[in-house]
């Protein structure tokens, strides 16, 4: 979702939001939001099979492992729940913005209608670990929200977030045995690694069921923290973020420190001793993480000596539909067998490396892109299709940051 303060008069909702009304610490907070997911998807899911952590892992020391460690612990989940956040967010803004013309609802259901078009494509096309889908889906699951009082959206996050905790007592998922997953992730080696184009194709379609069960474990947490976007914007906390200073600095500080604690004990099994409130904690410390690193941000830019540094991410912020397919479609080619076939051979220490490189050239790309057009190329294709009509896309004389 593009973020960016809602326009201010009667202009015309298609009309581009102008560098000036943007609040840039959203934007460079999305932007390294998205480095978490580069990472987490590179070491996680395009370097081996995403169902290769759900078995028993090698223990011990060395670069690689270490990667691994502090992927899962700093990053896994924690980056998708920070994103899935500011996803929220967009939509109150959005939903404010498209309110000066009426009809703002409508105008969201057509934009995630686009988003869930986009989603497909880059579920069934070019990568099946999308996220994507499941927010326009979440989206539409949540829409009716964004008219509630500040007070309701609270209650109904939080409503959302203890139905997410509590899920694993009420019902439970089943998982592929430990035989079945060991032959799975045998096959994904194989054919992602050395397959034809259509043998990863039709091989991609037949883990989509698997997929959609771990999309389904964490689709309450996705809704909950789209409806908490929808609060803090609606608030005023983000909009107004230098009213609320120390409320975002004690939010950063007891986000960080409980969810690391929780993390922690998890990883080390401490939490196993608390019976039935072992799971719900250790769900919920991805969430407190990410809401300790958003807030940890959000005060890094309201002081002078990070602000230009932090705000150097916006522009990868501003492009992040752009970044984020691009990026399936690069590592897509280095890891599959269509391309440099480097699936399951590329260590976790090296695939690091690559994102950070793969990161920083996109910085560079997003940087000079917008000095010379107004949105990304796929954000200006989702704008034109949600308003039927082509948006203008080149700077204009009167555009400057």
């Amino acid at each position: 979702m593009l973020i960016a303060a809602p326009a201010s008069g009667q202009g015309s909702i298609t009309a581009p939001v102008a560098p000036h009304d943007r609040i840039e610490a959203l934007d460079a907070v999305r932007g390294v939001a998205l480095f978490g997911v580069l990472i987490v998807n590179l070491v996680t899911e395009f370097r081996v099979s995403i169902f290769q952590q759900m078995l028993p892992g090698p223990s011990g020391v060395g670069s690689d492992f270490t990667v691994e460690r502090v992927v899962a612990l700093g990053f896994q989940s924690k980056a998708f729940c920070l994103f899935a956040l500011l996803f929220g967010v967009g939509l109150a803004i959005q939903f404010e913005r498209l309110s000066v013309a009426g009809r703002p609802l409508y105008w969201l259901a057509r934009r995630l209608a686009v988003l869930l078009l986009f989603g497909l494509v880059h579920l069934l096309f070019i990568w099946n670990g999308d996220i994507l889908t499941e927010y326009a889906l979440a989206g539409f699951a949540v829409l009716a929200f964004v008219v509630l009082p500040t007070r309701a959206l609270l209650l109904a996050a939080l409503a959302f977030l203890a139905a997410y905790a509590a899920a694993p007592a009420l019902y439970s998922i089943n998982w592929p045995s430990a035989a079945a997953l060991q032959a799975h992730v045998a096959s994904a080696n194989q054919v992602y690694a050395a397959g034809t184009l259509a043998e990863i194709w039709q091989f991609s379609l037949g883990e989509l069921p698997w997929l959609l069960k771990l999309h389904l474990a964490v689709f309450l947490r996705t809704l909950a923290l789209f409806v908490f976007g929808m609060f803090l914007w609606k608030a005023g906390i983000l909009r107004r973020a230098q009213d609320f200073r120390s409320e975002t600095l004690i939010a950063a500080v007891m986000g960080i420190a409980l969810g690391a604690l929780l993390t922690g004990a998890e990883a080390r099994d401490a939490l196993d001793g608390l019976g039935a409130a072992a799971q719900p904690l250790a769900d919920l410390a991805p969430v407190l993480l990410a809401l300790g690193y958003g807030a940890a941000l959000l005060s890094l830019a309201q002081l002078s000596a990070t602000r230009r540094f932090l705000f150097a991410f916006a522009p990868l912020g501003r492009m992040a539909f752009t970044n984020y397919i691009l990026q399936s479609v690069i590592l897509g080619f280095i890891f599959f067998g269509y391309g440099l076939g480097q699936f399951g051979r590329m260590g976790a220490a090296a695939a690091c490396a690559l994102g950070v490189a793969l990161y920083a050239a996109q910085l560079v790309f997003s940087k000079w892109w917008l000095r010379r057009y107004r949105f990304g190329p796929i954000e200006w294709l989702w704008r034109t299709l949600m308003y039927g009509a082509s948006q203008p896309i080149a700077r204009s004389a009167r555009d400057t940051d």
